[in-house]
């Protein structure tokens, strides 16, 4: 009877926790509510180490390669290339977003969704659901980049 009558609390706090949740996305530093404004998805280059990125015209294949490797071992639970799945599809990802900001949504997924709008906006999308952080180098992010741009 005791366990019964300290449980009753326990699921009531659950609840109300669970419950109170706003769709809003808050910034854990202020508390303020953040807007998810984006005004040109090709200039943004999101947060992280990556502020440049030299593509050239031809694309490597070697890298390509690497790039593939590393997408099939460390993506694919969350992407598919063509539909979208728990996250987005990469197929078609170099028009819509800027290199630098691709390597750092890879290498970099935790503070993104914290701080950039995109990524904020695409967490919202996808139901809420968190890119994991793979722990990508910054070669294998690059890989995988020119990996996208075959797709």
């Amino acid at each position: 009877m005791k366990l019964r009558i300290l449980w009753i609390p326990i699921i009531c706090i659950l609840f109300i926790t669970g419950c109170s949740k706003s769709d809003e996305s808050k910034d854990d530093v202020s508390g303020e509510v953040a807007e998810v404004k984006v005004t040109d998805p090709m200039a943004n280059i999101g947060i992280g180490p990556i502020s440049k990125v030299d593509l050239s015209s031809e694309i490597d294949q070697l890298l390509v390669s690497s790039g593939k490797e590393v997408y099939d071992l460390k993506c694919t639970p969350c992407h598919k290339e063509t539909e979208k799945f728990i996250g987005p599809p990469p197929a078609g990802i170099m028009e819509r977003r800027n290199p630098a900001w691709i390597m750092n949504m890879m290498m970099n997924p935790d503070e993104m969704v914290l701080k950039d709008p995109i990524a904020r906006a695409l967490l919202i999308e996808y139901n809420g659901a968190p890119m994991a952080n793979q722990s990508l180098s910054e070669e294998e992010a690059r890989a995988v980049l020119e990996y996208f741009r075959t797709l």
